[in-house]
């Protein structure tokens, strides 16, 4: 029997020892094998659930979406009876949190802006104040804020009968807080349109702006313009449509008011406790983003001329919301999330009304599952948007 040759085996065996003590091959095989043990270890538990259920006679999958729902739900942004099916039932509790997440979202920047700002006063009072409010806001589990905020509303407010009006037109009670509306009229649909076109139009004059300074160093009057064309142009496509004036004022009938926009004690509740837990937060990042940025570059663009306005949006804005925008996606996220805590105090959230579904069809994988996935739904959509506008906002290398 021919032997091979001692040299030719010996440099195969290096040649295999090499290849296997190659660090990307060794990574590539080890995830490999990690996502094999993981999907056998799926494929078991589905296996072994689907079993179960089987065996106690307990229905799977999402047939049910398309069964009556059976139950009223209190606040819709869309037409909803209990003669609908659970799928609408569901999109309801999905509206309901948008709702609230981009009105909080919108509030909390707003009021944690101001704070963070407060914060850096050289006011010391003001500075104080802002301070205790953060702290204070912090250190109370958003939880204890929401049955705080939900008891103000049923058991401090008087009955609707003896509602609080602060300002004409405005009614506050344990109902809710009801204020005046425009009727309808078709001429508003006309000025949303012109209000979005003025819009369309600013974003572009920015641009062309913003091009011409680099170009010639020329400073061009955009939050005044911008300010008149998001003010003139719906404004005078409301005074060509007839100028419509009749107001929806609430009028007490009974022991409700009728007419206006009512916003309810749960929706009420949530909102506030969400915006004033999270501004907190947020009024520290906008600190620690406008601290961040070099004295040194202040004192130079006021050394070139410029006004405080001007070193607000052309020094220190730009470059704190490079700092800002990454730990705001996070507060974002969190109040989109901590909104599912709705369910507690009464608001039919998506996962109030996914809740109720549970209970009726018994069907708990499937409920779930939808919570999971309309959440990450959110948080992925959230988290789209504001990394384009970070990449936006970030430096470009040359």
């Amino acid at each position: 029997m021919k032997k091979g040759n001692p040299d030719i085996l010996t440099e195969q065996t290096a040649q295999r020892a090499a290849w296997f003590n190659d660090p990307k091959i060794r990574a590539i095989l080890y995830q490999i094998a990690v996502l094999g043990i993981v999907g056998l270890l799926g494929y078991y538990l589905f296996n072994n659930t689907v079993e179960n259920l089987k065996r106690q006679s307990i229905a799977t999958g999402f047939g049910f979406l398309n069964k009556e729902a059976s139950f009223e739900i209190g606040e819709s942004l869309i037409p909803y009876s209990a003669a609908d099916k659970y799928i609408k039932a569901l999109l309801v509790g999905a509206l309901n949190t948008i709702k609230v997440a981009f009105v909080g979202i919108v509030l909390t920047i707003i009021l944690g802006t101001f704070l963070g700002i407060a914060r850096l006063s050289k006011n010391w009072l003001v500075s104080q104040l802002a301070a205790v409010y953060i702290e204070v806001m912090q250190d109370i589990p958003i939880l204890l804020q929401l049955f705080f905020w939900y008891s103000f509303f049923y058991d401090i407010l008087p009955s609707p009968r003896e509602a609080l009006e602060p300002l004409n037109g405005v009614f506050m009670s344990n109902r809710g807080l009801v204020f005046a509306v425009p009727e309808w009229h078709p001429a508003y649909q006309y000025v949303a349109m012109a209000f979005i076109a003025g819009c369309i139009a600013v974003y572009f004059m920015r641009r062309w702006a913003r091009k011409r300074q680099e170009r010639t160093g020329q400073l061009f009057p955009v939050f005044t313009l911008s300010l008149a064309i998001m003010i003139g142009l719906p404004l005078t496509t409301w005074l060509l449509s007839g100028a419509p004036l009749k107001m929806s004022v609430p009028e007490l009938v009974g022991f409700n008011f009728k007419g206006g926009l009512n916003m309810s004690p749960e929706f009420g509740a949530l909102l506030i406790g969400l915006v004033l837990y999270t501004a907190a937060f947020v009024a520290e990042i906008v600190r620690a983003g406008i601290q961040a940025i070099g004295k040194g570059q202040v004192e130079a663009a006021m050394a070139i001329g410029l006004k405080p306005g001007q070193v607000l949006s052309l020094v220190i804005l730009p470059q704190a919301l490079r700092v800002i925008i990454p730990p705001l996606t996070s507060q974002m996220l969190n109040l989109t999330k901590n909104s599912s805590l709705a369910v507690a105090i009464g608001f039919p959230d998506f996962v109030s009304v996914a809740s109720t579904t549970i209970n009726q069809t018994g069907q708990a994988i499937e409920g779930i599952s939808l919570i999971m996935v309309v959440y990450l739904c959110f948080s992925l959509l959230t988290s789209l948007f504001m990394n384009w506008y970070n990449k936006k906002m970030a430096l470009v290398e040359r």
